[in-house]
């Protein structure tokens, strides 16, 4: 299930508009409006698109921001690191190596051990609770 073999309107029916403004769009939730800013539950989190493992529970944090935040992915793999110039910043955005889902965006001011701060969407996630 990559992105290169779903057209726009593939998507637009296995999402509701809002994951797909984001993840497809590459569009931001509101802070402090998803699901998952303030959601502690054991688990991992996946790509809402292709169910791709993300991040783990116990690397989330709260930042303050009002999104999602991990100071570690599961694995590398699983996500691409873009230069962002968009709006006037400099950012890093993520993405799902996978479908190529736009996540949200990653900052060098988290806390140890990586010093990194995955600021991710609630609508391009999805949770499996450990059992």
């Amino acid at each position: 299930m990559d992105k290169k073999n779903k057209s726009d309107l593939d998507w637009k029916s296995l999402l509701s508009d809002e994951s797909y403004r984001v993840t497809r769009q590459s569009g931001t939730e509101r802070p402090f409006s998803g699901k998952y800013w303030d959601f502690n539950e054991n688990g991992r989190y996946i790509c809402i698109c292709c169910k791709t493992p993300l991040f783990e529970s116990d690397t989330k944090f709260d930042a303050g921001c009002g999104w999602p935040s991990f100071f570690l992915p599961i694995d590398n793999d699983s996500i691409d690191e873009i230069p962002d110039y968009s709006h006037g910043m400099t950012r890093t955005e993520v993405k799902c190596s996978k479908c190529d889902a736009h996540l949200g965006h990653v900052f060098n001011d988290g806390p140890k051990p990586t010093g990194l701060r995955y600021c991710i969407n609630s609508v391009s996630l999805d949770f499996e609770k450990n059992e």
